[in-house]
């Protein structure tokens, strides 16, 4: 959601770290594109509702759109063979509001591999094969498990290029960010989800989930710093 924010010229975080939950008319406009989006404004979605890119793959016409990743091309293919061999389906690229103020899609995450420092010494070499191991099959990983490992070899490859709507999902990265990490991320997350129930479930106006949510945020800032 929060992209969603940043397209309406708003943010998490000010770029000096001291201010939480930024540009009120932003995040006071997202708040109520969600509650028009609700079951008391167009009742297009809800919370409550099981989540879209779990319903998209049955091909019931009962969901228009889900967001989601490129894996989700394989998991259509390993629920629904027919729908994936009908090609009556598509990826676009993140949608971006006609007012936006920039051009924002979604924000993308990482995996990453560990080893425990305390394990002993067989594990951890052990650990370093296998990790080893998966790095120098990246191609192979994408085409069965359809998960990108971040590197230049895999993305420059005629295997990643191969992929449908690769060049989609690509262009996203460029127009996207890596997703907010610290100390409070979780937290943040639940306020951000807290402030969208209020406003689609139980009646709160969208000035006044912004208030409790940026009265709360700036809280939590506080503390974590």
């Amino acid at each position: 959601m929060l992209p969603m924010v940043e397209q309406l010229g708003g943010g998490l975080i000010s770029d000096d770290g001291t201010t939480a939950i930024v540009g009120e008319e932003a995040w006071i406009k997202f708040l109520t594109y969600m509650q028009q989006w609700g079951p008391s404004g167009r009742n297009l979605g809800s919370p409550t509702y099981k989540s879209a890119r779990k319903l998209f793959n049955l091909d019931n016409n009962d969901i228009a759109m889900a967001h989601t990743g490129l894996y989700q091309i394989g998991r259509i293919k390993a629920d629904n063979e027919a729908f994936y061999d009908s090609k009556e389906w598509m990826v676009v690229p993140f949608p971006v509001f006609k007012d936006a103020k920039k051009d924002v899609a979604a924000s993308y995450y990482g995996h990453y591999y560990m080893v425990n420092a305390q394990s002993s010494p067989a594990h951890q070499k052990a650990s370093w094969e296998f990790i080893s191991y998966m790095l120098s099959h990246g191609e192979e990983y994408l085409t069965e498990v359809n998960i990108i490992q971040p590197t230049k070899a895999l993305l420059n490859s005629d295997v990643y290029k191969s992929q449908p709507y690769s060049d989609v999902f690509a262009n996203d990265f460029e127009r996207g960010h890596i997703v907010y990490y610290g100390a409070s991320s979780a937290e943040f997350q639940t306020l951000i989800r807290s402030a969208v129930e209020s406003v689609m479930l139980s009646g709160e106006t969208p000035q006044k989930a912004y208030s409790t949510l940026k009265r709360a945020a700036q809280e939590l800032l506080d503390e974590s710093r």
